[in-house]
């Protein structure tokens, strides 16, 4: 105990994933990871800060928050840091028009987005959607740009549903990455941007914060790049042979 007092110490805010953390996604709207509810209640009873940070992106964050409250979390859309909502504010800043490789969950975010005459590409985890299709849309849309642009939501490797492990939208980016000879923009974990977005809603330094999550890469790696301390859960998609 006395070992896990020191690790920490100065510790004021926690950043929690949600997938494989809280819940398992999948059929019925997914399950809740045993014990997850009690503890997100024991941390906001805490004199802690807590935040919930997310790569999801086949769901709008307010479908997201519904759905983990119909589950028993105590949770609310401001609490909320997901992608496609920062997404969509670094479109607005640049003049930004995309062409939206996206799942049809998610596509609200981007209502008040100009889609016309596209100049660069977003894509995100389009489930069914990423067919062959939809994917050479996008490399065709990406190839005839002067000055390409792909913004990625999230670069994961894959994730866990109830079903099993599903591939997620990093592998899709490289094969747009390779194809095109250029580097995706990542929004999301483990983008350094994305965390000191966290951390600043939060009110808290990184050095400060504790970013907890089942992805060795993209949770734990990226937050302890951006100064943090980063716990791994066994949950979700976390295996012991590889840590990931």
């Amino acid at each position: 105990m006395a070992a896990w007092g020191e690790r920490l110490a100065g510790v004021r805010g926690v950043l929690l994933d949600i997938s494989g953390v809280l819940y398992d996604s999948g059929e019925g709207g997914g399950v809740p990871i045993a014990g997850s509810v009690e503890a997100v209640a024991r941390l906001k009873q805490s004199r802690l800060k807590v935040r919930f940070c997310t790569n999801e992106s086949q769901k709008s964050r307010g479908h997201l928050v519904g759905l983990l409250r119909h589950l028993g979390y105590d949770i609310s859309e401001g609490e909320v840091t997901a992608p496609a909502p920062a997404a969509c504010l670094i479109l607005r800043e640049r003049g930004l028009r995309p062409h939206l490789l996206v799942h049809d969950g998610v596509r609200s975010e981007f209502a008040q987005v100009d889609t016309s005459n596209p100049n660069c590409v977003v894509i995100a985890d389009a489930g069914e959607d990423f067919s062959y299709q939809n994917m050479n849309k996008a490399f065709q849309v990406l190839m005839e740009l002067e000055n390409p642009v792909l913004i990625s939501l999230g670069r994961g490797r894959y994730y866990k549903e109830t079903s099993g492990l599903m591939l997620d939208v990093g592998a899709y980016t490289k094969a747009l990455e390779y194809a095109c000879g250029i580097e995706a923009e990542v929004v999301g974990k483990p983008s350094p941007e994305f965390f000191k977005s966290a951390l600043q809603q939060m009110g808290v330094e990184a050095h400060q914060a504790v970013m907890i999550g089942d992805d060795i890469v993209g949770d734990v790696g990226g937050a302890q790049r951006c100064g943090m301390r980063a716990l791994q859960v066994r949950t979700g998609k976390f295996s012991p042979k590889c840590g990931a």
